[in-house]
């Protein structure tokens, strides 16, 4: 870990540099504890989605977690060849596809949630209880929040 010595005290305490820091250790401690099971964080993200929302189109799923086409056809593909989901033609309309977690992705989500559980518990370990439910609480108050000039 960088130590404030390395990059001084300016640079140490912007919101950027610890927001981004903590992303990347938590993207490291997920790839350690996802990688067992075959699917990095971006995939758990979307089996996550599609389990609470399912079925969706791929552009539904693709506007939700806010990336772009290209990207959510590649890791669709991903996820469809580890047949963790599965395109379907929507029963309410032929015309669309949808898109649905599979047997093996429902478990294969369970276990995941798991390590991406143990994941952050790592990375946030130096906070008590408390803290860690101030934080997110925090954070999901500063996403939900629309940025707009008064």
């Amino acid at each position: 870990m960088t130590r404030e010595a390395d990059i001084g005290p300016r640079l140490s305490r912007r919101l950027a540099y610890l927001l981004k820091r903590a992303l990347i250790d938590l993207e490291d401690l997920h790839r350690e504890h996802l990688d067992p099971l075959g699917i990095n964080g971006r995939e758990l993200s979307v089996l996550l989605l599609l389990q609470a929302r399912e079925p969706e189109s791929q552009q539904q799923t693709a506007e939700r977690l806010q990336v772009d086409r290209t990207t959510m056809v590649a890791l669709l593909d991903g996820l469809e060849a580890k047949g963790l989901v599965a395109r379907e033609a929507d029963p309410a309309d032929r015309r669309r596809n949808v898109v649905a977690l599979t047997d093996a992705g429902r478990r294969t989500l369970e276990k995941a949630v798991r390590a991406s559980d143990k994941a952050e518990r790592r990375l946030l370990r130096a906070l008590d209880e408390s803290e860690r439910t101030q934080l997110r609480a925090l954070l999901a108050r500063v996403a939900a929040d629309e940025h707009e000039s008064p």
